[in-house]
């Protein structure tokens, strides 16, 4: 039909041999349907399909846009603002050149900036050549412990010099190394998913959400919302009902729940699928950050393994890749993204346990917090509330880096102080002096030494004007530009701002441009602070002037 001259007409009564618009090309259709075989062309599963491609081209071009909106029935749009949402994907329009095979991103992420990352970054760029190999900055990696650190293609070399980056490159290491993990076989000898089968087969779900209730288990993904008391929330709703995990650890200074799932992945898998039995869930969804190659590859292993065994019912537990956007650890962007669209934050209410995936209720908890389900339904709430210290109940997973002797995550009793944690750290570093400390990652702002003696834990840092959030702890020193460092944490809110409501998406761009005065007008500064605090829909606009309040108001002489 095509062939036939004037098939198209215009509103002038000429003719065109093609509709308007991007012609599909056959070659990148069928590129684009070998790659997606025999999966279902389910709009939920667009960003999995732009990895895919992603993966196999290094690229997302033009042709291959079209060719997966045409697969799956949506407008090029729609392809077009997810790809370009998500920093992962590399979207290049006809007439350019697509970046090279081989992508070096250098993480600048406080610690890492501490640890040198910005020579780092000059002398790869300087030592290699741009038509081969690309030098990016990129946000936290969740490899704090080991700074700085670089990703080269999806392999992670820690504590990078120019010639560890060299040398992997010579030897192709660019996939992922495995740590050693706690494999099924051994976590079931050990009493491992016993307390799971007796609970599904005669278990009472309000017996324990008190017991979970009574350990005094909050949300350890930074908001502290009570863990046992979302079960109810989510069960009032009629079904069918979800639980949506959140794996997406991008707050820079954490990588605890890295480090529970590379070494104990099964304790939080039964955790979460005992939660999936309190609120008779239909399926689970596990959104896995893209930063976490090896771990994804641990939970792809495992499951499996419980596939095997019975344990579920093959496509019960369905993982999602993230795609490098901090946001969506806020839970309904979280919520967005894996329904394949852009992280946006939702309005709310509703909330999430009312409307959440797919519009159905929905429990969202992290990593951590069903690494706790599971030991509090295995061995009793005393896990975590037979545990006091400085007038406080339970345990917290710190992850300690910067300034300290041996940077870390570290179980400590929750109401450890500062103090108490560079102790469990083997204390500072040769050379350095201890001057100040993050909290609880950038949205936590700087605290000053002197606060020393403040437990950190949930609502013992409100009075202070900051918060536990994730317990990502960065220890500074006196080598340490305290301004400097609150500069960093505002970049990276700049960046990693959605871009939905003005109060962020202005306020941190110009926040970062106040802050590189010689002398900060602390006067505008506080009034912009205030207007984002009020005005930002989400706690990522509302949280990111912490740094520079507490700067203002510890550390007035550096600005």
């Amino acid at each position: 039909m095509t062939d036939q001259a004037g098939i198209w007409k215009s509103g002038r009564g000429r003719g065109r041999r093609t509709p308007k618009g991007r012609q599909l090309e056959d070659r990148a259709l069928e590129e684009v349907r070998t790659l997606l075989g025999t999966r279902p062309r389910r709009r939920d599963l667009l960003i999995e399909f732009l990895h895919l491609i992603q993966d196999a081209h290094g690229h997302l071009s033009a042709a291959h846009i079209r060719a997966l909106a045409e697969e799956m029935r949506i407008s090029q749009a729609e392809v077009y603002e997810v790809a370009t949402f998500y920093a992962h994907f590399d979207v290049v329009q006809e007439g350019e050149t697509p970046p090279p095979a081989l992508t070096i991103r250098v993480c600048d992420s406080l610690t890492c900036e501490m640890a040198g990352s910005k020579a780092l970054r000059r002398a790869l760029e300087k030592g290699l050549d741009p038509s081969e190999v690309r030098v990016l900055r990129a946000p936290c990696m969740g490899r704090c412990d080991s700074a700085p650190t670089v990703e080269l293609g999806h392999n992670h070399v820690e504590r990078a010099t120019p010639g560890k980056v060299m040398a992997a490159i010579e030897a192709g290491e660019f996939e992922p190394h495995l740590p050693d993990r706690q494999s099924f076989l051994e976590y079931q000898a050990q009493g491992g998913y016993r307390t799971l089968r007796l609970l599904r087969a005669a278990g009472d779900w309000e017996d324990v959400q008190d017991q979970i209730v009574q350990a005094g288990l909050r949300g350890l993904g930074g908001a502290g919302f009570s863990a046992g008391r979302k079960w109810g929330f989510v069960r009032s709703n009629p079904g069918p009902r979800f639980v949506a995990v959140n794996g997406d650890e991008g707050e820079p200074g954490t990588f605890k729940d890295r480090h529970h799932l590379e070494r104990e992945p099964h304790m939080f898998l039964e955790g979460m699928l005992i939660s999936a039995w309190a609120i008779e869930a239909e399926r689970c969804y596990l959104y896995m950050r893209d930063e976490y190659p090896a771990v994804r590859e641990i939970l792809r292993q495992e499951i499996a393994a419980l596939e095997a065994a019975g344990l579920v019912k093959k496509g019960y537990i369905e993982m999602r890749r993230g795609a490098g956007a901090y946001i969506c650890g806020e839970e309904s962007a979280m919520i967005e993204s894996i329904e394949g669209k852009r992280g946006i934050p939702r309005h709310r209410p509703p909330y999430v346990a009312q409307v959440g995936l797919f519009g159905q209720p929905t429990l969202v908890n992290n990593i951590e917090t069903l690494y706790w389900v599971a030991r509090i339904a295995r061995f009793g709430p005393e896990v975590l509330n037979g545990v006091e210290h400085n007038g406080r109940t339970g345990l917290r997973s710190y992850s300690v880096s910067g300034r300290v002797a041996r940077p870390g995550v570290y179980l400590l009793p929750a109401g450890s102080n500062i103090t108490d944690i560079i102790t469990a750290a083997g204390g500072m570093a040769e050379g350095h002096v201890f001057t100040a400390f993050q909290p609880g990652g950038p949205s936590s702002g700087i605290l000053p030494a002197t606060l020393s003696d403040v437990p950190l834990d949930f609502d013992t840092l409100q009075e202070h004007g900051t918060f536990i959030g994730s317990a990502a702890v960065v220890v500074l020193s006196d080598k340490d530009s305290i301004r400097d460092a609150a500069l960093n944490m505002l970049r990276f809110f700049e960046d990693e701002s959605c871009g939905q409501c003005t109060p962020c998406r202005v306020g941190c761009e110009k926040a970062v441009k106040l802050m590189q005065a010689e002398k900060w007008d602390r006067e505008l500064l506080e009034e912009l602070s205030e207007v984002m605090v009020d005005a930002s829909i989400c706690g990522l606009g509302q949280a990111a002037p912490n740094p520079i309040r507490l700067v203002m108001k510890h550390f007035p002489e550096e600005v």
